[in-house]
């Protein structure tokens, strides 16, 4: 199959800068709802590289995303989400972006077309067989994370993509490939657009679904989420009166002693059992 980036092709509108707010908004918006049925027709690469992704998890191994721009920036929001949310340490789901930290709020020229940095990048981190390495590319030829995926294959690395283009370099590099081809874009080639859209909720999926497979969510409930805030506070000092039936008070003092809603729950009622 012929290679074509479907997110670089004319945009199916023109002359953007004649229509009023209204008309941008509109069909800015027509173009987003189909994102969501893009990702539907993806569901089956999603689950395989999730499963792996939970089974290497499970095993003691870390996720790694690894891209640039904005594909960059995306994996580094969804690893930086899963401790607050999870409760799991920093360095269970780690983002890398080509260019290094600085380039998360500036963009960093030509960082992206080093086929060795990334592979340098991941061995900072002592990258090793127990984890699992996702290039995030739209276009799917980012010679930063094809390079970096080309060398986890030949260390016996699990690696997956997450691109937007079908039969791309990325794709064909990756053991466990994700295509959801979204086409082209609003303003021609601003993959910022429906491709990140994409990306983000591909990512949520991943990284959600590991965490409830590792037992990181009860019912429907982040039992471990990071207490940083006052309003997550009160979000486990309801929780812990919901789950026990008990005071606000009694609740906030068990969360108070205990540091995290699931240690509260189970203090309480193991100490209801003695």
């Amino acid at each position: 199959m012929a290679f074509t980036k479907t997110t670089e092709e004319d945009s199916r509108y023109d002359g953007l800068e004649n229509m009023s707010v209204s008309e941008l908004l509109r069909n800015i918006n027509a173009e987003d709802k189909s994102v969501p049925y893009a990702v539907e027709k993806a569901l089956p690469q999603i689950e395989a590289l999730t499963e792996v992704v939970s089974e290497q998890l499970k095993a003691g191994g870390r996720l790694f995303y690894i891209g640039a721009g904005t594909s960059g920036r995306l994996g580094i929001v969804d690893a930086s989400e899963c401790p607050p949310t999870f409760g799991v340490s920093h360095d269970v789901v780690i983002g890398l972006i080509a260019g290094g930290d600085s380039a998360i709020r500036k963009a960093v020229e030509f960082a992206e077309d080093s086929l060795d940095q990334g592979w340098k990048d991941l061995q900072e981190h002592k990258i090793s067989e127990k984890d699992v390495v996702v290039g995030i590319a739209a276009s799917g030829t980012t010679p930063y994370v094809i390079g970096a995926l080309e060398q986890c294959n030949k260390n016996g690395i699990v690696t997956g993509c997450i691109t937007c283009n079908e039969g791309s370099p990325l794709a064909s590099t990756a053991s466990y490939p994700i295509e959801v081809v979204v086409g082209p874009e609003f303003v021609t080639g601003s993959s910022r657009m429906k491709a990140g859209t994409a990306q983000k909720l591909v990512l949520n999926m991943i990284s959600t679904a590991a965490m409830i497979q590792l037992d990181r969510v009860k019912g429907n409930k982040m039992v471990d989420m990071q207490l940083s805030n006052n309003k997550l506070v009160d979000r486990g000092t309801l929780m812990v009166m919901n789950e026990l039936k008990i005071s606000r008070e009694q609740a906030q003092q068990l969360l108070n002693e205990h540091k995290s809603v699931r240690n509260a729950i189970n203090s309480y009622r193991n100490e209801s059992h003695q």
